[in-house]
């Protein structure tokens, strides 16, 4: 994008340079020609015919070769019949302005080579630029495509597991009349927004069969879990304190702050009161 935008610009330099050099040839001819405007026009018509053929070739593409050459060849003819004209209107106009020698003779080529070299750069410049926009314009078009965009490609669809799923399970059971009228119904939804299926199989697989009694072969069933993992998942019961532990440390909180009452002694051993009652009755019948 950077490298279009500076050929873009260099691309107005040169075509003013290009106006630049035709305006001299153009003002040389006028000065020629005689005083009325039907010569001054026809003097000027040459230089100005240059200028339009340059400007077509540099904007309009080349789409077939035997066009394009037969352009060219039409561009270098009209720039050599502008050539000849100005080349001797611009002698002559410098002769009678003062100039001697080889000069007036050698001014003219000087503006002649500007236009010249202005129009192939014009026309090069217009060729590269061309170039470049339908490099840019190709991957914008392809990435940003609204067709493709609102109408997504649809995703493959299960047609064939409709068609094959009575056959895999081996008969027409109730399970596979439902599962086929999932299917249908998935199918059935809108393309461009795929909703989710998930069929809710709930069928048991089947019980292998017995070589020789013919018989259904049950089901192993599953073991229960070690004692170990339930002795893990289960916390151990906190072991309680001896009766006579438990009232010696009831008789020093007691001693020590005696405004406690039992219900506040109990919660000091993290027991409740009818606990504290029990442990005490306790050891009052072992001490009988």
């Amino acid at each position: 994008m950077v490298v279009l935008q500076h050929l873009r610009r260099v691309r107005w330099a040169v075509r003013a340079t290009l106006f630049l050099g035709v305006a001299a040839s153009v003002v040389a001819n006028v000065l020629h020609a005689l005083d009325n405007p039907i010569s001054q026009a026809i003097a000027a018509w040459p230089p100005l015919a240059l200028l339009l053929t340059v400007e077509l070739i540099s904007r309009v593409p080349v789409h077939r070769r035997w066009l394009a050459a037969a352009r060219l060849i039409a561009t270098a003819t009209i720039a050599g019949i502008a050539a000849w004209v100005s080349y001797w209107h611009m002698a002559g106009v410098a002769a009678r302005y003062g100039e001697t020698g080889a000069s007036p003779y050698l001014l003219p080529l000087s503006v002649d080579g500007l236009i010249v070299v202005a129009s192939i750069c014009l026309v090069e410049l217009g060729g590269r630029i061309t170039t470049l926009e339908n490099t840019d314009a190709e991957p914008a078009a392809a990435a940003e495509d609204p067709a493709q965009a609102a109408h997504p490609a649809p995703a493959a669809r299960p047609t064939q597991a409709l068609h094959l799923a009575p056959a895999a399970r081996g008969g027409n059971s109730p399970m596979d009349h439902r599962t086929r009228a999932e299917i249908a119904a998935a199918l059935s939804q809108d393309a461009g927004e795929p909703a989710a299926f998930t069929p809710n199989l709930t069928r048991q697989p089947r019980q292998p069969v017995g070589a020789v009694a013919g018989r259904a072969v049950p089901a192993q069933r599953s073991r229960p879990a070690s004692r170990a993992t339930t002795s893990q998942a289960v916390p151990p019961k906190k072991e309680r304190r001896p009766a006579a532990e438990t009232i010696a440390l009831a008789d020093q909180i007691k001693a020590a702050r005696p405004g406690l009452t039992e219900a506040e002694i109990a919660a000091e051993l993290g027991i409740t009161p009818s606990r504290l009652r029990t442990v005490r009755r306790e050891a009052g019948s072992l001490a009988a």
